[in-house]
């Protein structure tokens, strides 16, 4: 199944790795999009993943990105101490957040994280470094880097998704629906 927008098969490296970040979030968008508490908290044991936890987790992950594009901090609650000392914080404080904050948290980050990515590459293209620093060295990655991780990121939790919607309802398909 063809994708929406789908750039044309001679597009550019900048297109082409934002399309492939766009068609991954898409994907965990549709994985985990439309369920209500019950839903999203259910494991599949023995693994403790939720698509929650999922969601904050990939809402957590898009904002440490924007830092790197920006050089800016998180908003909250992803700017609190424990989002950034304690691993388990987020997959743990999931269960206790509502679909709709839940939804709305990874939908607001993705926001900001496009918006500055776009303006990033506005700014210099792929191969600037990114504004914050990430090595005792001073050294930071490139942007291109950085999409590539991000998108890396996806591509793993996609599959995770996939296998934990299809436990709660049997959702399976790799697009969504056009």
């Amino acid at each position: 199944m063809a994708f929406l927008n789908e750039p044309s098969a001679t597009a550019g490296e900048t297109e082409m790795l934002l399309f492939a970040l766009e068609r991954s979030r898409a994907q965990f968008a549709w994985k985990t999009g439309g369920l209500d508490a019950a839903g999203l908290r259910r494991p599949q044991p023995p693994s403790t993943l939720t698509l929650a936890g999922l969601l904050k987790h990939m809402a957590l992950v898009e904002e440490l990105y924007t830092i790197d594009y920006t050089g800016e901090a998180p908003g909250p609650p992803l700017d609190a101490p424990e989002a950034r000392t304690d691993f388990d914080w987020q997959w743990r404080s999931a269960a206790d957040d509502t679909p709709e904050y839940l939804y709305g948290l990874w939908q607001g980050a993705v926001e900001h994280s496009r918006a500055a990515m776009a303006a990033a590459l506005a700014d210099g293209g792929l191969d600037q470094p990114a504004k914050y620093r990430r090595d005792d060295n001073g050294v930071a990655p490139n942007l291109r880097r950085l999409l590539v991780d991000l998108h890396d990121e996806y591509a793993r939790h996609v599959g995770h998704a996939d296998l934990l919607r299809e436990a709660v309802d049997g959702l399976v398909g790799e697009d969504p629906p056009l």
